[in-house]
């Protein structure tokens, strides 16, 4: 599979991170790009991003880059944090960096584009543009977790988020806590 991933200047490094964390790099192409405010909002909440061996890394303003024209062949683009700034430039059209200009190719392109917002709460814009995005056939997935596997850690909480993404990619993780059937009377439990 060959992926995007950006991150931008919202706060949810984390989410980042872990994902980055869970995606084999050797089996799968990771181009990462990272916004100058995703870089100092990263450094803030984890002292310092850790990238992955083999997650193949661009500037944010490289337009040179593959995966800004329709015709390089990819799977699936991830924003994660996705401010609502970027939010409201990608809804508009706006394509002046390589991360905008790839998620508008991804949109032209009907390829899967997951936007992983963490604002809240939010305005009539904000709300505005999530429709208008979501009308182009983007995926709007905030970074909203849930707790039915019952978290320890904060690193646990980000994680039932990342499945989310990784189901949203293709790439679903075994570790993932699944709803089991009520039918059965129990409910699956599964801790990473």
């Amino acid at each position: 599979m060959k992926l995007v991933i950006a991150a931008t200047g919202a706060s949810g490094s984390i989410y980042l991170q872990r994902l980055l964390e869970q995606i084999d790099a050797s089996a799968h192409e990771v181009h990462l790009v990272l916004s100058g405010h995703a870089k100092q909002v990263a450094k803030h909440e984890l002292d310092s991003l850790k990238i992955p061996k083999g997650i193949i890394q661009h500037a944010e303003n490289d337009l040179n880059v593959p995966f800004v024209s329709g015709s390089a062949r990819f799977d699936a683009m991830v924003i994660v944090p996705c401010s609502m700034a970027t939010l409201g430039r990608i809804a508009s059209g706006s394509s002046d960096t390589a991360l905008l200009r790839a998620a508008d190719v991804f949109l032209k392109e009907r390829r899967k584009l997951i936007l992983v917002p963490r604002e809240t709460p939010w305005n009539l814009i904000h709300a505005r543009n999530v429709v208008t995005l979501l009308e182009a056939g983007a995926v709007v997935l905030p970074a909203i977790p849930s707790f039915y596997s019952r978290p320890t850690s904060v690193a646990e909480v980000v994680d039932t988020v990342v499945w989310r993404i990784l189901d949203q990619i293709g790439l679903p993780s075994a570790r993932a806590y699944r709803w089991a059937d009520e039918t059965t009377g129990r409910r699956e439990r599964k801790k990473s």
